[in-house]
């Protein structure tokens, strides 16, 4: 696999029942933020709980900054920084505790930073009182907010951030956003985001460079820019539905006609119907894409 990645596996398997993660080649651009798109089930978890090292019961290699081949050598993890869903942090703990265990764990941990990105975010603050509130009983927004606190207030090269946007609400999205972008561009190429979701439109404006993952296969993969090259999107009056549906990857009827994503090789094909096209939105092609190979079906209501 050529260029330059911060994350390089070859034949990356992980199998669960009828499940599995099988990656052939698989890599993160170096100096971007990559977003994993994939709906619930697809294998974003557990590829991100794999490079990250929650998971290490896997087939095939794993290359880290072209350097490391195991998540346990020395200084990898100082150079990582993860965010994860659920229960992050033992139930109990609170702010103060997570604070000075981050102090232990992680050389380049600066708790003054923590405490600024605290404030910054809105975070609950009765965590770090006395008596102060367990990390349990914060809502899942201030959780994520916890987790960001705490691992922008280290000096890492690497993000791997599993749904951070999901529990958050559009403000505090559009503020993750900024976060990310400020990380990336403080590194001058040398720090990279990888992050999952299943709704590339609360992130869009960050993301560099998607991969679009169904079944546990990476089904799609490129620059941003690049991937809105190679795809259009499309409208059209409901009489020429059964003209188009050939080309397109994914059409639907709306009330005034239809619309769709179809790749612009295939424009060609329908150049004398009369149609108006559109640079697509990440959205909207990683929505086609994933209909394309999904099982689920709308029902009749």
């Amino acid at each position: 696999m050529t260029g330059n990645y911060v994350i390089k596996s070859d034949n990356l398997s992980k199998k669960f029942g009828d499940f599995e993660l099988n990656l052939t080649e698989f890599g993160i651009p170096k100096g971007c933020a990559t977003a994993l798109v994939g709906e619930n089930g697809a294998g974003k978890s557990t590829l991100l709980n794999i490079l990250s090292g929650i998971r290490r019961d896997y087939k095939g290699s794993l290359t880290y900054f072209d350097k490391y081949n195991n998540i346990e050598d020395k200084g990898l993890r100082d150079l990582i920084g993860y965010t994860g869903t659920g229960m992050y942090f033992i139930p109990s703990w609170t702010g103060n505790q997570i604070r000075e265990l981050s102090k232990i764990m992680y050389k380049d941990f600066n708790e003054d930073k923590f405490m600024n990105i605290a404030r910054s975010l809105d975070l609950d603050y009765d965590i770090f009182m006395k008596p102060a509130k367990p990390n349990s009983k914060l809502s899942d927004g201030n959780k994520v907010k916890l987790q960001l606190a705490c691992v922008f207030a280290r000096d890492t090269k690497l993000l791997i951030m599993d749904e951070p946007a999901s529990p958050l609400d559009p403000l505090m999205r559009d503020a993750l956003s900024e976060m990310i972008r400020k990380y990336i561009k403080a590194g001058q190429g040398e720090r990279t985001v990888f992050f999952s979701t299943h709704n590339i439109s609360d992130m869009e404006n960050v993301t560099d460079y998607i991969m679009i993952m169904e079944k546990g296969k990476i089904v799609e993969q490129g620059y941003s820019k690049d991937i809105k090259e190679k795809y259009r999107f499309i409208k059209g009056k409901d009489e020429d539905f059964d003209k188009v549906l050939p080309n397109a990857l994914n059409l639907i009827r709306t009330n005034d006609g239809f619309e769709g994503v179809i790749l612009s090789e295939n424009m060609e094909q329908i150049k004398n119907i009369n149609i108006e096209s559109f640079i697509p939105t990440l959205y909207q092609i990683s929505v086609a894409i994933m209909k394309g190979k999904s099982k689920i079906v709308i029902p009749d209501l």
